[in-house]
């Protein structure tokens, strides 16, 4: 989408290959920024009082300058392939890549049995799809794996000016786990049931945590499910880097925030690298990586929450409680300054992170 809006590459010939034609609201991608984004056009909601919850420690705050924006799958969709759809220099391959390796001169793609073959030279390679590859024992694997309903209500119960990030109230018998509840107007919301965990629940367990949250912590007993959503995003230590076989993007080349799950705006930050790169003439392999101190930050969290050091419920309740807001949102997108890292650092129980970060080094 960014390459297509500048003159210099209406040349250039395209190829992108998805598994299926994306035409189902399957997601939503959530996330804050500043400023107006690259997709603020197709923005659905956005929020700039977000709330936190927990046992211990519940907060309502204004988060400007930044407004936390909800950005619908189906809308993005719309966007994209209308837009793609105008350009004739885009080509459009749905299936299964069952197969795709470099030759001296080609690059060969089997698509559902069938064999596509194009020019290495000049060619460039992205490639997003995540495959796990590291059988090191220290390598951990946790997964962020959540259902959402999209409920509405025949009175008016929801607060749309007000986003519930985190609540934490929810029980913990099974790892990390909260619920996240985006309102898009008074009778109707996004609520989201979230865990880190190693394995997958059954799928009922979804369904009945969801219920119970509705009816025990928003006190909602009429209801009806207009949309549901399920994912998991992948949780590791394992090093994921941009140059390999091709040029790995989102999960796959490390935009993942490990600790966290946080994808989508890292994602943006680098498409828009590699179009600046590239409208430039740089070499993409000069492209800078993630700093290595958020790396550090991101695994030692990870191992905490791996051997359970500490649950997290306590880490990002005392993360919240002990930090303005707007620190916080800007350590999670790696943008804070070495000088804020230290106080957030040192907001949180020290003996669990120094013996995690032991084991880093």
């Amino acid at each position: 989408m960014r390459l297509l809006k500048h003159t210099q590459f209406r040349e250039k010939s395209f190829l992108l290959i998805d598994k299926e034609i994306k035409n189902r609201n399957d997601r939503t991608w959530c996330f804050w920024e500043k400023e107006k984004g690259f997709f603020e056009d197709i923005v659905f909601r956005k929020w700039d009082t977000v709330s936190f919850l927990s046992d211990d420690y519940s907060s309502s705050e204004r988060i400007l300058p930044y407004r936390y924006k909800m950005i619908r799958g189906i809308d993005f969709y719309r966007h994209c392939f209308d837009t793609i759809a105008d350009h004739p220099n885009v080509e459009l391959a749905c299936g299964e890549v069952n197969e795709w390796k470099f030759e001296s001169d080609t690059i060969f793609f089997r698509i559902n049995g069938n064999v596509i073959r194009l020019q290495n030279t000049g060619t460039h390679v992205f490639n997003s799809f995540y495959s796990p590859n590291s059988h090191d024992e220290h390598t951990i694997r946790l997964i962020q794996h959540f259902k959402g309903w999209v409920i509405k209500t025949p009175a008016p119960l929801f607060n749309p000016g007000e986003a519930v990030i985190m609540d934490f109230r929810v029980h913990q018998k099974r790892g990390t786990t909260f619920v996240y509840m985006l309102p898009f107007d008074e009778t109707t919301a996004l609520i989201e049931y979230t865990l880190f965990s190693g394995e997958l629940l059954p799928e009922g367990e979804y369904d009945q945590e969801l219920k119970d949250y509705i009816i025990s912590f928003l006190g909602i007993n009429e209801y009806t499910i207009i949309e549901e959503e399920q994912g998991q995003i992948p949780m590791t230590n394992e090093k994921l880097c941009f140059a390999g076989h091709g040029w790995q993007i989102g999960t796959a080349g490390g935009q993942t925030k490990p600790s966290s799950g946080y994808t989508f705006q890292f994602i943006q930050k680098q498409s828009q690298q590699v179009t600046d790169y590239l409208l430039a003439g740089k070499p993409l392999e000069k492209i800078p990586a993630t700093p290595k101190r958020f790396r550090f930050y991101d695994n030692t969290l990870l191992h905490v929450l791996y051997k359970n050091y500490l649950p997290g419920q306590k880490i990002f309740t005392e993360l919240f409680r002990k930090n303005k807001i707007q620190s916080v949102l800007r350590f999670l997108d790696n943008e804070s300054s070495f000088s804020e890292d230290i106080k957030i650092i040192s907001s949180l129980p020290k003996i669990p992170f120094l013996k995690a970060a032991f084991h880093q080094f």
